[in-house]
């Protein structure tokens, strides 16, 4: 089973959680962990994220901020098995992982590529120009 994790400075994972639920309906292969709220620590959430995770499933780790302090611990994670830390994360991969029972590494990497391809200035079109804009 796919199982993810998310943690980011702030409330961001509980609200990219909470994005994906009103997508696509409730998740529980989701942990989250919102940093630097309370005394609580990315390594106490993670070791009881952990404890729960069976010898086959596929773990995904998502960080807000590559090399920040909350992907500097995820770091920390990855000789864990079936592994694999996610750093940067946006609500259009999120999205794509929830739905997703299992996922290869080519498909993961499939799904970074498109994801980062939702990042991007969006300008209006100005190649409609209306035919009264012509006459001035």
């Amino acid at each position: 089973m796919l199982k993810i994790f998310i943690s980011s400075h702030g409330h961001f994972a509980s609200g990219m959680k909470n994005s994906v639920e009103i997508l696509s309906g409730p998740k529980s292969n989701i942990t989250v962990f919102d940093a630097y709220i309370d005394q609580d620590s990315v390594q106490e959430h993670l070791d009881a994220f952990y404890e729960k995770v069976a010898e086959n499933d596929r773990v995904i780790l998502l960080s807000d901020l590559y090399g920040g302090s909350v992907n500097q611990v995820m770091y920390t994670y990855l000789d864990r098995p079936n592994t694999t830390l996610i750093a940067g994360v946006n609500l259009a991969l999120v999205l794509e992982l929830a739905i997703r029972e299992e996922i290869s590494d080519k498909e993961l990497e499939e799904l970074v590529e498109q994801s980062r391809t939702m990042l991007r200035v969006v300008e209006q079109d100005k190649s409609e120009v209306s035919e009264d804009e012509d006459f001035f």
